[in-house]
């Protein structure tokens, strides 16, 4: 469920400040974190531009030693090893905004300038770990002008424009084109012709036994929170989390927000930064009881909030030949329509389910870390159904089943 003024306010959010000539300065939301001494150093993750002028507050975090203080420990550790920081007490927190920088004395507080485009860490002046925490407030004030060059207003502009299209496509019907491919597959046979008519030819794998046995017996489609049945399971994956997340990441998919409030807080760091906001967050829906364990989606900038490629992931209860077996559902959002529960907004999917999950074929095998991909018919396939917010869709029911390097 989506309320129409939170979809604004994330549109409005992901555009880039360059659409509107922003004013100077511009202050960023502060920032709180927790900076640990078991490390010397801690990535931020906030990256500068010239001219950013950079606020730091910092206090020991509750729980920690007596002797912690972000302007050095009392009594100052004795060693003979080398600080990060040798003109500052040993204990006391310290900052560098580049990867290589030299270290800053912060203490209780200071003000840094960036005088080149950088990256701000933090860490603690020592030379052995401790139990020592801190917790950090980061405040950024931009001062650069940022008037828009001639050829960044003509990209925003584009952006702006194919954006608009997305969403009139979405809410008004594609073209004659897309509206005349409405072929339903019903059997194996038509399955199987539609492998060879569709954008990316995959050979025909006889799959194992035993992988064959454990697709057949999965869920057709997962559900909502109250058990009302919705998108099909359409694909997937055998590989290790870490070969998965390597492989979409190389496909160029995003990982997708989980909570609402830090996805406002990385739109707005985003917009400041002059990056597209492209992982919005996606609603929770269940399977294998519980609800997804990734979500990932592709979306053009400016047009994320009414328009994403996207897909939720969960880790299948079995696995074969040893590795780990992901199950898929992957939509289509194109625009916006009634939810038939509760009469709110939500996503409209693309009622040509199939074409997201070719979408996901193609992007994987341009990522260079698929061993093998092939479409496999389950029995008792998905062909014609609604998902739970009421919008329907079609399918040829059949899952694409990719094996990782």
């Amino acid at each position: 469920m989506i309320a129409s003024h939170r979809i604004l306010y994330l549109l409005l959010l992901s555009l880039n400040p360059l659409c509107f000539g922003q004013t100077n300065p511009q202050v960023s939301p502060e920032l709180s974190l927790t900076i640990s001494a078991a490390q010397t150093w801690t990535d931020t993750g906030i990256d500068l531009i010239i001219g950013d002028t950079i606020k730091i507050t910092a206090d020991p975090k509750s729980g920690s030693p007596d002797a912690c203080s972000s302007t050095g420990m009392t009594p100052a550790p004795a060693t003979s090893e080398k600080l990060q920081d040798p003109n500052a007490p040993a204990g006391a927190l310290i900052a560098r905004i580049s990867e290589g920088g030299t270290p800053m004395t912060v203490g209780n507080g200071v003000e840094l300038h960036a005088a080149a485009p950088g990256h701000l860490f933090l860490g603690v002046n020592q030379a052995q770990k401790s139990d020592c925490s801190f917790v950090v407030k980061v405040q950024i004030t931009h001062f650069q002008d940022a008037a828009p060059q001639p050829a960044q207003k003509a990209n925003v502009k584009d952006q702006l424009s194919s954006a608009a299209k997305v969403w009139l496509q979405g809410q008004f019907g594609k073209s004659s084109s897309a509206n005349n491919s409405n072929a339903v597959a019903s059997n194996a046979s038509t399955a199987t012709a539609a492998a060879t008519s569709s954008g990316l030819k995959l050979p025909t794998v006889v799959l194992d036994a035993d992988l064959r046995k454990s697709i057949d017996g999965l869920p057709r489609r997962v559900h909502d929170h109250l058990g009302n049945p919705g998108d099909m399971v359409n694909f997937v994956v055998v590989g290790s989390e870490d070969r998965v997340k390597a492989a979409l990441d190389a496909a160029e998919w995003h990982l997708a927000d989980v909570d609402s409030k830090k996805a406002g807080l990385n739109a707005i760091m985003n917009t400041y930064q002059k990056k597209d906001y492209l992982e919005m967050p996606m609603s929770h829906l269940y399977l294998f009881d519980r609800m997804q364990d990734f979500g990932y989606e592709q979306a053009q900038a400016y047009s994320v909030v009414a328009s994403r490629h996207h897909f939720r992931m969960w880790k299948a209860p079995f696995t074969w030949n040893g590795e780990t077996v992901y199950v898929g559902a992957g939509t289509h959002d194109i625009g916006f329509e009634k939810d038939v529960r509760s009469g709110h907004l939500t996503h409209k999917i693309d009622p040509e389910v199939d074409g997201e999950r070719e979408n996901i074929a193609q992007s994987l095998d341009k990522s260079g870390k698929v061993k093998s991909m092939t479409y496999y018919l389950p029995p008792e396939p998905v062909q014609d159904a609604r998902n739970a917010s009421g919008g329907g869709y079609h399918s040829d029911g059949r899952l694409l089943v990719v094996f990782l390097q």
